[in-house]
Order: structure tokens, then sequence, then C-alpha cells
């Protein structure tokens, strides 16, 4: 499956136009005058490495060039914070540009305003027979799936794999995914601020005053939000069964939904702003790599192999060294999900 790039160069001194350098390159499998989504991540509350949103508008216009009717969407997640209902994710988009004004195409949470405009789709494989996503993956006429590839704790990388998992997930689904996913602490390097409650979406961290947080591991939803936000990296995953999990049931939902939307899909990944964690962390997350460009084409794993390849796979080792990501490619194998 052939890949498409652009990358920096005399004709393309920026990333702007570096994407719209690798745009033209890129098939439109879609039905003539049809609605096209584009799915992507505007940024949490306070997370400074997020993609800005000039580039959705640019990915907007050319769809709006050929004919077709875009809107930008995402769905609703499990953690605390400023996507957790939608309409604060909706809120969270504007205030970091992602408007219609802007845009030039509508904003929507995929989900539905209350997070049940969702549909069970098959898979059939190791972990899930079927996963909840998003009712647009039957209402939309074609995606594409615009995706900034970079670190992730759990992942290790997440690029167009995850943003078709996690991204189209139900908020169900994300649970699912998540449910191996715990909280443990290090005393040793407690400094009991209380950030760990304060973040949690289920009560399932709690403190008493003078003490140490302590986890109800069964009312834990095992979004991980504790664990990113800890100030002191004083609490590592607990892992319900091993790291490795995570990974094939993240691989699992994407290939669900690959299987449903394949055939009237294009993916871009951005190469830019390329951070050691994801963009729902609020800071300023750690840079790890230079700025490359931009990849496009029609596979996903393919796509995610390209750009860990463009990236350097040391460079994503080191980010999470305690992690084996490449389960995500593996497992992809196993279930024949991509090339």
């Amino acid at each position: 499956m052939k890949i498409h790039f652009c990358g920096f160069d005399e004709a393309h001194p920026d990333a702007l136009s570096a994407l719209r350098g690798l745009l033209p390159s890129l098939a439109r499998p879609f039905v003539p005058g049809g609605s096209v989504g584009i799915k992507l991540h505007w940024g949490e509350i306070g997370n400074e490495s997020y993609l800005e949103p000039v580039y959705a508008r640019e990915i907007a216009g050319w769809l709006t060039g050929g004919g077709y009717r875009p809107f930008v969407f995402d769905t609703s997640v499990l953690y605390s914070g400023g996507r957790r209902t939608a309409q604060d994710a909706l809120e969270t988009a504007a205030r970091h540009g992602y408007t219609e004004a802007f845009l030039g195409c509508p904003v929507m949470i995929a989900d539905g305003m209350d997070g049940r405009d969702v549909v069970d789709i098959p898979a059939g494989y190791t972990h899930f027979e079927t996963v909840q996503v998003a009712d647009v993956v039957r209402k939309a006429d074609g995606f594409v799936i615009f995706s900034h590839f970079k670190g992730h704790l759990a992942a290790g990388f997440g690029g167009a794999i995850k943003n078709l998992s996690m991204g189209f997930a139900s908020r169900a689904q994300k649970q699912r995914m998540h449910a191996d996913v715990k909280p443990a602490l290090k005393e040793k390097k407690c400094i009991q601020c209380g950030i760990c409650v304060e973040v949690c979406p289920s009560g399932a961290a709690r403190m008493e005053a003078g003490a140490y947080p302590t986890f109800d591991l069964d009312a834990c939803i095992g979004c991980a939000q504790c664990i990113a936000q800890c100030p002191e990296l004083a609490l590592k995953i607990l892992w319900g069964e091993d790291h490795e999990v995570f990974q094939e049931k993240l691989v699992e939902t994407a290939a669900a939904v690959w299987r449903a939307i394949a055939g009237r899909t294009v993916l871009i990944n951005a190469l830019i702003r390329i951070s050691a964690e994801c963009d729902c962390l609020p800071g300023k997350a750690e840079i790890i790599a230079a700025d490359i460009g931009f990849t496009g084409g029609a596979d996903p794993v393919a796509l995610d192999a390209d750009s860990v390849s463009r990236v350097g796979a040391e460079v994503i080792a080191r980010a999470h060294a305690t992690l084996n990501w490449q389960v995500q490619f593996a497992h992809a194998r196993k279930i024949g999900f991509g090339g």
C-alpha cells in the first residue's frame, strides 16, 4: 500500500505548506457531494501540543473544493477535564479555535450530546465479538482520519490506529479497552498533593488528611488520568493481565472500525509537535523529535509503521522504555488488519 509524504523543503518551508503539498497526492474515495467526517483530536484544556485548527481548515477546504460536505468531529471521553461531556468538549474545541466560523464546516460530537448515538458493529476477535462506536460510521459518506502522531503512556505511540479505536469508540467501549489499566502508588514519591483525587471521575481515588491516597480498584474505570497527571510520577500502571492486552484491545477496536469504513476513507498522520504523551494531558508536553511533515494513505497500519520509521523506532522506545509498543503491529498482523 503506497504511502505519500511531504516534508520540508524550499517549496514547503513550514508545516502548513507541507500539508498543502501532501493533499493533492491523496485519492478522495468519496461519493460526489457526500458528507465527509474529519476525525481529529482538538486537545484537552491546558494542553499545548495539540494540532492547531489551521490544518483542519486546510483539509476541510480541500474537501469543499472537491464538491464534498466536510464536518469535524470527535467523541466524548471517560476522564475528567474539558471533554468528558459533549458540551464541555465543544466548548474546549471552540477555545482551541475549532469553530465552524474558522474551519468553514460544522464541528460535532459523534456519539451525541448524551453519549447515546452509538452502534454495535461486528469484530469477532480475541477480546471483542462486537465493539460499540459512534453511529457516525453509518451516517457519514466518507472520512478523513487526521491523526497527530506522538507517544502514549499505555500504547507507546498513538497514530491512525489509536484515532480509529479510541477516537470512534463509545464511552462504554473506551472503558472496555481501559479495563486493565489501574493505578499503583509509589509512596516514596508521593507528596500527598491530592491531584489524583481531584481528577478521578469515578471517586475511586480517595485521601484522608495527612494520609496517602488510596484507590478502590473495583470502582476504578481505568482511564489512567491519575497516572498521567501525577506531578511526581508517583503512580504506575498496575496491569490487570499484562501490558499488551490494552494494545490488543486498541487494535481490535480499530480493525472493526476500519472494516466498517475502509474504501471510503483516507488517512493523514501529522508528524509535527511529536510529544512523549497524547494531547489528552494538560501542560507543555516533552517534544521527543523534530517536525518531519505529513504522511497519507489508505492503510492505517502501514501508515503508522511508516510514521514510526520516519520518527525513529529508538525515539518511541526511549520515550516509553517499559512498553512493548510493537504489539500494535504484531496483533494487527495476527488478526489480519491492514498491511
